[in-house]
């Protein structure tokens, strides 16, 4: 159920115009929220991630607005980041209405990218590039795999998730044709580098990088490094400093 609304989720601006169509309402906020983008922390821009998935869901569960207490306690965190990260895109709620739902999907999916169609391939088909490629929650987001690569024989060829798996030695060829955007990278760290390096050449803009080592890539080629197990570290500490709480 929502929580009352925060007295603050209102300014004189938002309540003259709550009477803006809905649609207005979301298209304007999405141009503002492009605008902003660019004074986003890193830290803001994971939590915009949190909020866009949460709102999917309250949309699917026909829920037509949201405020800041409830999106707070959906991502775990206070209403009053909530409120900073949504303003800085230029939303701010209003008085016992809080945010339209759809408005913040619309502004937030600005920012994110969300409003066109990723292509991305996978290059490592192991356990965890499997586990990807079998993951339904990309295309809804807008990503789209296209292709998935492995040196494998016996994966060679076969179809996972309609995702086709090609032999790594063609990738470089299948890359220029196919033009894809975002690669996932899912292989281990000797070959990492060597594979970045041909993802560059082909004039990816984006790698996801699961590889445990840090990949330095060009100014031109924007890369999130995801090292599972240094992730396990940081929870292990989390878990430590909350026993030494109790």
């Amino acid at each position: 159920m929502m929580q009352p609304s925060n007295p603050s989720e209102e300014t004189p601006e938002t309540a003259a115009t709550s009477k803006t169509p809905a649609r207005s309402a979301a298209t304007s906020a999405a141009n503002s929220a492009a605008n902003s983008a660019a004074v986003l922390s890193g830290a803001s821009v994971g939590r915009l991630s949190l909020y866009y998935r949460e709102l999917h869901r309250l949309r699917d569960s026909e829920s037509t607005n949201v405020n800041s207490q409830e999106l707070g306690r959906l991502v775990d965190v206070s209403p009053a980041v909530v409120r900073r990260d949504l303003s800085a895109l230029g939303t701010i709620g209003r008085r016992g209405v809080g945010y339209e739902v759809e408005t913040l999907i619309e502004s937030i999916g600005q920012v994110l990218g969300s409003g066109k169609k990723w292509k991305v391939v996978l290059v490592g088909v192991g356990s965890l590039g499997d586990a990807l490629l079998r993951y339904r929650g990309f295309e809804r987001l807008g990503f789209r795999l296209v292709a998935a690569y492995d040196s494998d024989p016996r994966k060679i060829g076969a179809v996972v998730a309609d995702v086709p798996i090609y032999d790594a030695e063609t990738m470089e060829q299948s890359l220029r044709s196919e033009r894809p955007e975002l690669a996932i990278l899912a292989v281990p760290s000797e070959n990492a580098i060597e594979i970045a390096a041909t993802l560059v050449r082909c004039q990816i803009h984006g790698i996801l990088n699961f590889a445990p080592t840090t990949l330095k890539l060009p100014g031109n080629v924007a890369v999130v490094n995801v090292d599972l197990a240094s992730e396990l570290q940081r929870l292990v500490f989390a878990v430590q400093t909350q026993h030494q709480k109790t």
